[in-house]
């Protein structure tokens, strides 16, 4: 099988792992940078070129596109499957999952639990709205942010309104979330392949900080989840149209709550802390889409 991976770099963790992956199973993989990509719109033949060459005869492609340029890889992601070429990620559905406000109210429509969350769009409103949500400390979320950051911690009325007054002055929205202080700085993380949850890790903050992904300093073990978050992990999938996602859950005393579903989860924390080999699962998926 002919296979591409859509990646800025190739030495990034993820993208390695899924091209050795691929050729442990035999396949002819290349590596290309969707930015370097120059779409053809010609009605029903629509081409992409790299450096000037048109690219034919591809079975897949395995999509790894970063937010900076999420409208772009999205967009090329498209004239993939314009041209009739089957690709794990779909470009709407990569664009629904890399809008925080949307995908939230999207899971949340849907019946998926998530914190309570608030966008106030008038900031002249904010003393009359920021108590829908109760108590402090609350989160602060920009909507573009990734890998913990653009996220704070406000911890009193006062810190509250001096972040959002920053925020405000450089024109970016932000969610107030309500603090789930019962998770203790932890989160758990679902890897989900082909409406399969292939593993799971629990994730601690470091001292002193209440984020825990891996790039702030956080540690990560193997977790046993329940059913209950198994069902809203797979429901959260299907209903944002994803076949390869990373979901991540609070664990509240009401229940899991989705924090975030991510479309192009990174694999060196899932795979180094659950010994699966993810890629491969990913490369077996791809696979059976050329099929």
């Amino acid at each position: 099988m002919r296979l591409i991976i859509l990646s800025r770099n190739g030495e990034l963790y993820s993208t390695r792992s899924l091209y050795n992956a691929a050729r442990r199973r035999n396949h002819f993989v290349r590596v290309i940078d969707h930015m370097n990509c120059d779409l053809m719109i010609q009605n029903e033949h629509n081409s992409i070129f790299v450096h000037g060459q048109p690219l034919r005869g591809y079975d897949a492609v395995i999509p790894r596109i970063g937010h900076t340029v999420t409208a772009y890889g999205s967009a090329v992601i498209r004239q993939f499957e314009s041209m009739a070429v089957p690709t794990i990620l779909g470009s709407e559905a990569l664009l629904r999952t890399r809008d925080k406000l949307s995908c939230m109210q999207l899971l949340s429509h849907k019946g998926i639990p998530v914190p309570q969350t608030l966008l106030i769009n008038n900031y002249g409103q904010f003393p009359h709205l920021h108590e829908k949500i109760e108590g402090f400390p609350k989160i602060l979320k920009l909507l573009s942010g990734t890998h913990g950051l653009g996220v704070l911690k406000a911890d009193d009325i006062k810190s509250m309104e001096g972040i959002l007054e920053a925020f405000h002055g450089l024109k970016q929205k932000v969610l107030i979330q309500e603090f789930i202080e019962e998770s203790s700085g932890e989160d758990i993380r679902l890897f989900v392949v082909d409406g399969e949850i292939v593993a799971a890790m629990k994730r601690s903050a470091r001292e002193g900080e209440f984020r825990s992904n891996l790039h702030r300093g956080g540690s990560s073990e193997v977790v046993a989840i329940s059913e209950e978050e198994k069902s809203v992990a797979l429901n959260a999938v299907k209903i944002l149209r994803l076949h390869v996602a990373g979901v991540d859950m609070l664990r509240s005393n009401n229940g899991p709550l989705v924090l975030e579903v991510n479309a192009s989860p990174g694999l060196e924390g899932i795979e180094k802390t659950s010994k699966i080999d993810i890629a491969k699962k990913i490369i077996q998926f791809a696979e059976r889409l050329a099929k």
